[in-house]
């Protein structure tokens, strides 16, 4: 359960859009080092919306064998008390070089008492995109592959930090965009859907931003559903402000708590 929730609020978080090309970097306009981002988490339950827990995300600039890089981490939290109901212990980190191509990722994952580790290690001989891939199972067994693609492809965390840099302008309403992320074990078949612009009100904040709207669909024993739909704001800055989850348990929802070190004015705040 933790495992399936939690690939569907990263790839709420950045699965926004991208187009693949032959080089997997892009300029960076949307976020700059010592920004930090907070949610809190809820889930429905017996129709009542209870807050289960939180997630945070910071981006800084780092180094990474040597060279200039970002590096971002993703932190979820459930609160203790509703860890039967709804367990979130995981920690994400993702290198990628000062144009956004992926090149170290990790992802540590507790479900209940079982725990899990996926690693990647990106590197792009002949303008392919190769991957190393390392699973370490819950039974402590360790696993190891090797995958080449001609695309691009990404993980839960550096599609994040590309998918912020789109130009929403050149999108129509219920246009699909192919959404290649991978994780230690496969590659997913999913995409993303744009369904245009809404207002969203943060309630408690009376904060309200312009928004656009994005469906994440997986493909799935030959049916295609809508997993999550997501809002960002419609500015520079792409920030995720409201995750509704459609899940096979119940559904979910996250909301922006709060934010700083953005790198330019949050103009699509209307109040």
């Amino acid at each position: 359960m933790n495992r399936k929730f939690y690939a569907i609020l990263l790839v709420a978080l950045l699965g926004m859009t991208f187009q693949a090309k032959a080089q997997c970097g892009i300029e960076n306009t949307a976020f700059g080092s010592g920004e930090f981002l907070s949610y809190d988490l809820y889930f429905n339950w017996k129709f009542v919306w209870v807050n289960v827990g939180s997630a945070s995300m910071s981006t800084s600039k780092s180094r990474y064998k040597g060279k200039e890089a970002y590096r971002a981490s993703l932190i979820t939290r459930s609160s203790e008390k509703y860890d039967k109901l709804f367990m979130l212990r995981d920690t994400l980190l993702s290198y990628t070089d000062m144009n956004l191509s992926p090149l170290y990722f990790r992802k540590g994952a507790r479900e209940g008492d079982r725990y899990y580790v996926d690693e990647m290690w990106y590197s792009y001989p002949n303008g392919n995109c190769q991957l190393k891939q390392h699973r370490i199972e819950h039974t402590g067994e360790h696993k190891w592959k090797e995958s080449a693609y001609k695309d691009c492809v990404y993980d839960m965390m550096s599609i994040f930090m590309r998918a912020r840099n789109f130009d929403a302008s050149k999108f129509k309403v219920g246009e699909n965009i192919p959404l290649p992320i991978s994780d230690a074990k496969h590659l997913s078949n999913s995409w993303i859907k744009y369904q245009g612009k809404d207002e969203f009100e943060i309630e408690g904040t009376k904060k309200k931003f312009r928004c656009l709207v994005f469906s994440f669909i997986e493909r799935e024993d030959g049916h295609n559903k809508e997993i999550i739909r997501f809002y960002v704001t419609d500015d520079a800055n792409h920030i995720p402000v409201r995750l509704d989850m459609f899940l096979k348990f119940g559904s979910a929802k996250a909301f922006l708590k709060g934010y700083k070190g953005v790198r330019s004015k949050m103009t699509s705040l209307i109040k």
